[in-house]
């Protein structure tokens, strides 16, 4: 029986984080919080000539959890046999198409992995032209990133293979049902967070679009409906028990309970403290917008509004930027220089001092426009210029983005009445959240230490019933915050500059006659150019 102390049952689990280029590992104390963590990195798979690909290896993910979890618990100094129970959350909508016995037959399309520009748009086309519901709760735009678009990108692009597929899977559902030791499609759970958010399941209409619907969009996806039943689950349900083959590989004991999976960032907001009312900025290479409420209407633009995600009993609504510091290292790169000796100096900088307004559209945009076919734009530039002046807008940019996201999300019944900056990147930039500050017009909030897997051990700590609500957990482990407030003057000014940024947001963003052609036109030609 496990030692108890005050009425708490003291116990250790351990929280998996999947991110873009590795896997944490968190060794969690229900008492002392956390022991230890450790990371392992897996390679991206890039290609020069398609910068819209992005893959990864199932292989080379498990191989990485195996290693970052066995350091971990060696760290933590205790056996591997006392961890409790492990809970994992992933990147998405990350696909992996599948066999028989769920053996992958490629690599994982990566969320960052934006192939499926067509088959996403065609999806959308015929959503709005049959008045398909579901993709009003994702926003009414189906994106690139997300699960429908990457199957069918992956059918019509692998013939060969086409008669071998069984299912695709998440990666938080991939990675949950191999270390269960589950060979049977049909007896995977899946993911409530993942499938509600990227693949337009919504239990009050049914589950999964209609058959009909999906055929029609292309012939290729008649069956996969059925290929992707299964039991749908909230977090707070056991996906399966520790396979002994696993048990051995990851050095911890067989049966523990893993539950049912999720997104990085909805779990990084239940970590960092999160409540109704919070909006959690989770910003790392790009930026997930994380909040949950009782209940919400439909959000415009949004890409996902799904009863049982993030919290099982609250509504999730996720949005985000589809690049933040990948922003900040590219205009490094180009200076020949770190993101770190590039942010020295910053501190000095006054609102709206450079002249520059940077629309942060380098990798597209996920959310409002949901708009894949923008790129990056900085107008105000003149020769005195430096990198380090684009770094500082760039900064700015991404505020004022997230604001237009915040903006609509109030507009639709989820106001925000603090914000909290969780990710890597806040904890090591004080001028980052003091310009959200500025800019949002509210309260930032930063974790004291990381919380990159604690959400996980959160799920992990239920999953073992050591405690009796999330809430409950949350009170125990989640950190302290330091707190950023709004300075009044700087508040004006980027108060005046929103309204430029948000004119230039609809203008050139929105697909229009004028000078919503313009980016998309600039990216055929050069694609034109280099085919």
């Amino acid at each position: 029986m496990a030692p108890r102390r005050g009425g708490l049952t003291l116990a250790t689990v351990a929280g998996v984080d999947f991110g873009t280029l590795s896997v944490r590992v968190s060794i969690v104390d229900s008492e002392r919080g956390q022991l230890a963590s450790a990371v392992a990195e897996y390679p991206l798979h890039r290609k020069r000539a398609d910068p819209d690909f992005a893959t990864q290896s199932h292989a080379d993910h498990m191989r990485a959890l195996a290693q970052a979890m066995r350091q971990a618990v060696q760290s933590a100094g205790i056996p591997g046999e006392d961890i409790r129970s492990l809970a994992l959350d992933t990147t998405g909508s990350s696909v992996i198409p599948v066999g028989e016995g769920l053996i992958p037959l490629d690599d994982y399309y990566l969320w960052c992995d934006h192939r499926a520009k067509q088959e996403a748009a065609q999806i959308t086309e015929l959503a709005r032209l049959e008045k398909l519901q579901a993709i009003e709760w994702c926003g009414g735009v189906y994106s690139s990133e997300w699960g429908f678009a990457k199957l069918l990108h992956w059918l019509r692009h692998n013939p060969d293979q086409r008669s071998k597929f069984g299912s695709a899977f998440e990666h938080c559902d991939m990675v949950a049902a191999t270390l269960c030791g589950i060979t049977d499609r049909k007896r995977v759970k899946r993911s409530i967070c993942a499938m509600g958010h990227k693949w337009m399941w919504n239990a009050s209409l049914g589950g999964l679009p209609p058959e009909s619907f999906l055929a029609k969009v292309d012939p290729l996806l008649a069956g996969v409906r059925a290929k992707l039943d299964g039991e749908y689950s909230t977090s707070d349900k056991i996906a399966g028990t520790l396979s002994s083959c696993w048990a051995e590989k990851l050095g911890l004991r067989a049966g523990i309970p893993i539950p049912v999976g999720a997104f990085d960032a909805h779990w990084d907001a239940i970590g960092a403290g999160a409540k109704p009312g919070d909006v959690v900025n989770v910003v790392g290479t790009s930026t997930c917008i994380i909040a949950y409420a009782p209940k919400a209407e439909l959000i415009p633009g949004v890409c996902g509004v799904v009863p049982g995600s993030v919290h099982p009993q609250f509504t999730g609504i996720e949005a985000g930027l589809s690049a933040t510091g990948d922003i900040f290292s590219a205009i490094a790169r180009r200076a020949n220089t770190s993101v770190e000796e590039l942010s020295k100096g910053l501190e000095t900088y006054r609102a709206g001092q450079t002249g520059l307004l940077r629309m942060t559209w380098d990798n597209g945009d996920r959310t409002v426009l949901v708009n894949p076919n923008l790129g990056g734009m900085t107008l105000g530039w003149n020769l005195q210029h430096t990198a380090q002046d684009e770094l500082f807008a760039a900064i700015e940019g991404t505020a004022f983005h997230t604001r237009i996201i915040l903006d609509r999300m109030s507009e639709h019944g989820a106001p925000t009445k603090r914000v909290i900056n969780g990710g890597g990147i806040p904890q090591s930039n004080q001028v980052l959240n003091q310009i959200y500050a500025n800019v949002l017009g509210r309260p930032v909030l930063v974790p004291s230490s990381k919380v990159t897997g604690l959400g996980s051990a959160i799920f992990a700590f239920l999953a073992a019933g050591i405690f009796p609500t999330l809430e409950e957990a949350q009170r125990q482990v989640c950190p302290s915050h330091a707190v950023y407030e709004p300075q009044p003057e700087a508040q004006k000014t980027y108060s005046d500059l929103y309204e430029l940024y948000r004119k230039l947001y609809f203008e050139f963003g929105a697909p229009s006659p004028g000078f919503g052609g313009v980016l998309p036109k600039l990216i055929q030609v050069a694609r034109g150019q280099q085919a």
